[in-house]
């Protein structure tokens, strides 16, 4: 059984930083696409970032190019998202997920694509 499990949130004042991990399990991930979303509360869940299975490709929401970077390390089979200058409107519950398809060509952001996601980790700005 695929298991994902997300860790590194926390409460950070506004531009801090913070980096969340994404272990995986049950699943060859380095094999598959990974991306990070989130969902605010009352609102609903959006995409953060995406890699490609070999790394070579990353995309981004606009609002956080620039500020936060997604790697990832196949032989720990683990996802990071790097995040930086932190602001307020970055507070929400981060889930990190594996899309379904092995060795797709490019970087996928619909939330539709990713078979397997995490419980969450919550991340907390405040101003």
């Amino acid at each position: 059984q695929v298991q994902l499990v997300e860790s590194g949130g926390g409460l950070v004042q506004a531009g801090g930083s913070l980096r969340l991990s994404c272990v995986a399990s049950g699943r060859t991930v380095s094999n598959y696409g990974m991306g990070w979303f989130r969902q605010a509360r009352g609102k609903e869940r959006e995409f953060v970032a995406a890699i490609s299975w070999s790394g070579d490709s990353t995309y981004y929401k606009d609002s956080v190019k620039g500020r936060f970077t997604i790697s990832r390390d196949n032989a720990k089979s683990t996802v990071y998202l790097q995040m930086n200058s932190l602001k307020p409107e970055d507070t929400a519950r981060y889930y990190c997920a594996s899309e379904g398809t092995v060795h797709r060509s490019i970087v996928v952001t619909a939330a539709g694509f990713y078979d397997y996601w995490g419980q969450g980790t919550q991340v907390t700005v405040s101003s």
